[in-house]
């Protein structure tokens, strides 16, 4: 039992380190990404001091220690008339839920030590997606506490503002996911990644997105609104709100809230890989080594191909990743009326006809 729980927490230790720094890194790509896309230096001041030069390491002194110094130096300021508990729990109840959603991501299929076959999934939950989808609509909860504690005109619109579009999206999303629920006939996100490992016409790796191409861009869509970024950042929207829901909160928890929005990026490109890119999936690659087209056999070591495996997870999450900040510095911010009228007139009704139609063939493809 002792080693089973020692395994656990050692997932989910490199787990929860690998999103941390990737979310860190997140703030830096967007930084200098938005830089290079807009023509400007980008983050260029703090530095290391050494030989008679400031070394910046293009910025990423700035992202990576001094502005996380700084955030959590910084006095917690907490505006008089507020909701004290409220307003110190609304950025706690923001990020938690989004950091124990990866508990369920597969990251690889399994590792050998010894006679001991290893998960690399850091919880296996027969329900993974609906448990996925449960967590991710908790953050709503922080954005409503956040704005409503704040005693501040602007932070309650901004809360507003953020439910309602979180709660519309959610709809878009779920649905999305119930088409691939259908497809693959189970809500386990392993079982999902081991559905698409095989291949079509003896050579095409049957990843999601071949299926189920518009469930991917209702997906994704209904992902980066979820996340409340541009071009859905509404409940933040500076020009308008200042900060929108947070912007009574300083130091640390301004901190948090500023974490959450990469984690929930990340969120959105660990379950778009899972579900429509094979997730852990290399083409051709299978426990034993590569079996490729024309049927040669290609044998690798157990550790070997949990490597490539956990390789191939990580490339795809990073280039989604990307994606997500390319499109935020990229398209112009809708107005509110835009945000709804493409969330209930335009995504719900594709989502709908898209599970009609689905389980519409699966039902024809099982009764062939």
């Amino acid at each position: 039992m002792w080693i089973e729980i020692g395994i656990a927490a050692i997932k989910s230790l490199v787990v929860l380190l690998m999103v941390l720094q990737l979310a860190g890194a997140l703030g830096w790509v967007e930084r200098k990404g938005s830089a290079l896309i807009q023509d400007r230096i980008g983050a260029n001041r703090a530095g290391i001091p050494l030989f008679g030069t400031n070394i910046t390491l293009q910025g990423l002194i700035n992202t990576l220690m001094a502005d996380p110094l700084k955030m959590l130096t910084k006095e917690d300021v907490v505006p008089h008339g507020v909701d004290r508990l409220l307003h110190t729990l609304a950025p706690l109840v923001t990020l938690f839920p989004a950091l124990v959603t990866f508990a369920i991501i597969p990251f690889g299929d399994v590792l050998v030590v010894g006679d001991r076959e290893i998960n690399l999934q850091v919880a296996r939950l027969d329900v993974g997606i609906l448990y996925a989808l449960a967590m991710v609509s908790l953050g709503v909860y922080g954005v409503v506490l956040g704005g409503w504690a704040s005693n501040n005109r602007w932070s309650l619109l901004g809360g507003i503002r953020g439910s309602a579009q979180m709660i519309s999206y959610e709809v878009a999303m779920g649905l999305a996911v119930v088409s691939m629920i259908l497809l693959y006939g189970t809500v386990d996100l392993q079982t999902m990644a081991h559905e698409q490992g095989h291949l079509i016409g003896g050579w095409l790796p049957g990843w999601g997105i071949l299926y189920q191409p518009l469930a991917f861009v209702i997906f994704l869509t209904a992902g980066i609104a979820e996340s409340k970024r541009v071009p859905f950042d509404l409940p933040e929207s500076e020009s308008e709100l200042v900060s929108g829901f947070f912007t009574e909160y300083s130091g640390s928890k301004h901190m948090m809230f500023f974490m959450t929005d990469f984690i929930e990026v990340i969120i959105v490109a660990g379950l778009g890989a899972t579900l429509f890119f094979g997730g852990w999936q290399v083409p051709w690659l299978y426990r034993d080594g590569f079996h490729l087209p024309g049927g040669t056999l290609i044998e690798l070591p157990n550790l070997v191909v949990a490597l490539l495996q956990v390789a191939s997870f990580t490339i795809k999450v990073l280039v989604l990743c990307w994606f997500q900040i390319m499109v935020r510095w990229t398209l112009p911010r809708f107005r509110y009326d835009q945000l709804m009228n493409l969330g209930w007139k335009g995504m719900l009704p594709l989502a709908l006809a898209n599970v009609v139609v689905t389980a519409i063939a699966v039902l024809l493809v099982q009764d062939a």
